[in-house]
């Protein structure tokens, strides 16, 4: 197949891939007037039709999913051993939204859209072109003008462990229902680090969905997955000698690992093609955290798209300073896990929550971000920051 021209694309944009990131950026192009003419693939190698998953995220402003939030907070708890607080999170709202009503509410608006063609495939190949991208897939080959890339990276391939850190958030939750009044329905329990952390970063998470009815989740920071069995046992423990429950039903399980790494992940590969969500780096590597990650992503591409026809020089817009952080941090976690209890301790002790989400969301002022590290103990980071000079890795202590 020749290279492609203005004259020769089957499509102004390809999105591959029809997971959260790949369905973020096709409705932000469903809901922007100004790119109403352009035609739209999106290859998807299976129907997403399954409750695989919940994405939560702070929030204080509205958003284009808040109509299939499925529940919100406004307060979290913080718990670690000698401090415990509750705390009202002001103008911002916890939110959480379940996988299969963000699918089917995509799907729903992109199915009513006749610039949108949704096919099954996979894709084989991607070829950068000079005016556009050729797709090789399954399903044939076609041209674009921009191809959107959110398959998952293959960070196996990728590695380089003598020069960047590689862990993941792992985590196993129960959904739990009672026959009496069990969790406080107006907080969740943000990270509870009362536990046993084993040398590593360890909390119980729990989005209470009602007094009855909650999701209980336990969640490490670290580089390997345990066997399914501990993260079981730890749950039983936590719900029958922290929750004080002796009876519960467990109707549904969610099971996970998302990768948390400093490991550079392109935001594009060349000047038409651009990758999104995990690929594009778009979870957080010191958190995991990545829904909301996506919408901005999405609505920085989109308004670019319409506004000059082309993606924005810098996709992402991610500053150094913040990766910069998340690097100390994961460097912390690699080197003393256990410590990240205390630095987390001291940042809900000695910070007000809008700070730290601000911070968390990339978008503290210098001042704030001086505030936010003189607020915890140096020790830990001095040592990380003499590893990010000596260009390697801190080992285990």
């Amino acid at each position: 197949m020749p290279a492609p021209t203005a004259a020769t694309f089957d499509y102004d944009y390809l999105i591959v891939g029809g997971g959260a990131a790949g369905l973020s950026l096709a409705y932000h192009i469903a809901q922007e007037p100004r790119l109403a003419r352009k035609k739209v693939l999106l290859i998807e190698p299976e129907a997403k039709a399954q409750d695989d998953r919940t994405w939560s995220f702070w929030a204080d402003a509205p958003g284009l999913f808040d109509g299939i939030v499925a529940h919100e907070w406004r307060q979290i708890a913080f718990r670690s051993p000698g401090f415990e607080r509750v705390i009202d999170l002001g103008r911002y709202r916890y939110k959480t939204i379940n996988g299969l009503d963000y699918y089917r509410f995509v799907q729903r608006a992109l199915a009513d859209n006749p610039q949108f063609t949704i096919v099954r495939g996979t894709v084989i190949d991607l070829e950068d072109g000079a005016d556009g991208v050729r797709v090789r897939s399954s399903c044939g080959d076609f041209r674009a003008r921009y191809a959107f890339d959110s398959r998952p990276p293959d960070l196996a391939a990728l590695r380089r462990p003598e020069k960047h850190r590689y862990l993941l958030q792992h985590f196993v939750g129960w959904e739990i229902e009672t026959d009496h009044d069990a969790f406080d329905p107006a907080t969740v329990e943000f990270m509870d680090f009362r536990g046993e952390q084993h040398h590593e970063a360890r909390f119980m998470y729990v989005l209470p969905f009602s007094a009855r009815k909650a999701l209980v989740e336990y969640t490490l920071f670290s580089e390997n997955p345990l066997p399914k069995a501990e993260y079981e046992a730890a749950l039983r423990q936590y719900l029958s000698t922290t929750l004080g429950l002796a009876d519960y039903r467990i109707t549904a399980e969610e099971v996970g690992a998302i990768p948390m790494t400093d490991h550079p992940l392109p935001a594009r590969i060349g000047p038409h093609i651009i990758n999104l969500g995990t690929r594009g780096g778009r979870a957080k590597p010191s958190t995991g955290y990545a829904f909301k990650r996506i919408q901005q992503h999405s609505a920085r591409l989109v308004a670019a798209l319409a506004s000059t026809g082309h993606p924005p020089p810098d996709p992402t817009g991610d500053q150094w300073q913040f990766r910069l952080f998340d690097t100390l941090l994961l460097d912390i976690m690699r080197r003393r896990g256990e410590t990240t209890r205390d630095i987390f301790r001291q940042l809900f002790e000695r910070n007000p929550v809008e700070r730290i989400f601000r911070f968390l969301d990339e978008t503290t002022s210098w001042a704030d971000n001086f505030r936010i590290m003189n607020s915890v103990s140096p020790g830990p980071f001095m040592r990380s920051i003499g590893q990010v000079l000596l260009g390697r890795p801190g080992q285990r202590e």
